[in-house]
C-alpha cells in the first residue's frame, strides 16, 4: 500500500473515531423547524434514515467562535456556532466525503477530513447576531481563514456553503 492510500486510510479511522464523541448518543427528534439533515452513512437517525438537526440542538452542542477575514466581507466577521465535526459525532456520520447542499443548491464537496484538520465551524451567528438567509444564513460553513495560510485560497473558500440545508456523508 503506498503512502497516500496508507495515510488516507488512517485518517478514515482516525475520523470514525473522532466522530464518536463521548456526549454524541441517539438523537431525539427535531422538535423545531429543521434547519440541516444529514444524511447518507449516519448512525443516529431521527428522522427515518437521516437525521435532522433544528437551531435549538445545534445551539445546545458546544459552541466555538474565532474571527477572520472573509473574501465575502470587507471586514473581518466573528462567526460563532458547533465545530462541523461535533455536528458529524451528533449525528453519529461516518465517511470520507460530505456532499454539502445549500438552500439555493450550491453544491460541493468537503473532504471529511477536513473536518479533524481544521477548526470548521457551521456558524448559526454573525457577529453575534442569528443570520437571515439573505445574510448567508441560516447556517454557513465556515473555515478558520487567518489561522493558516493555506487556508486562504480558493479550495477552502468554496468549501464554505452559505445557507447549508443538507450533509450527505459518504
Amino acid at each position: 500500500m503506498d503512502t497516500a492510500r496508507r495515510r488516507s486510510a488512517c485518517m478514515t479511522a482516525a475520523l470514525a473515531l473522532c466522530f464518536a464523541a463521548p456526549w454524541a448518543a441517539a438523537l431525539d427528534a427535531a422538535p423545531g423547524k429543521v434547519v440541516l439533515t444529514i444524511s447518507g452513512q449516519v448512525a443516529h437517525a431521527n428522522a427515518g434514515d437521516h437525521a435532522d438537526f433544528d437551531m435549538a440542538m445545534l445551539e445546545k452542542l458546544p459552541q466555538h467562535s474565532f474571527t477572520t477575514t472573509t473574501p465575502w466581507y470587507a471586514q473581518p466577521k466573528t462567526f460563532t456556532g458547533p465545530l462541523l465535526r461535533d455536528v458529524l459525532a451528533a449525528a453519529g456520520a461516518h465517511g470520507a466525503v460530505l456532499h454539502a447542499v445549500a438552500l439555493n443548491d450550491y453544491k460541493i464537496e468537503i473532504p471529511a477530513a477536513d473536518a479533524e484538520a481544521f477548526d470548521v465551524i457551521v456558524a448559526r451567528l454573525l457577529d453575534g447576531k442569528p443570520m437571515a438567509v439573505r445574510e448567508k444564513g441560516p447556517l454557513f460553513i465556515v473555515y478558520p481563514f487567518d489561522s493558516r495560510t493555506e487556508l486562504r485560497s480558493e479550495r477552502y473558500y468554496s468549501r464554505s456553503a452559505w445557507q447549508l440545508r443538507t450533509l450527505d456523508v459518504r
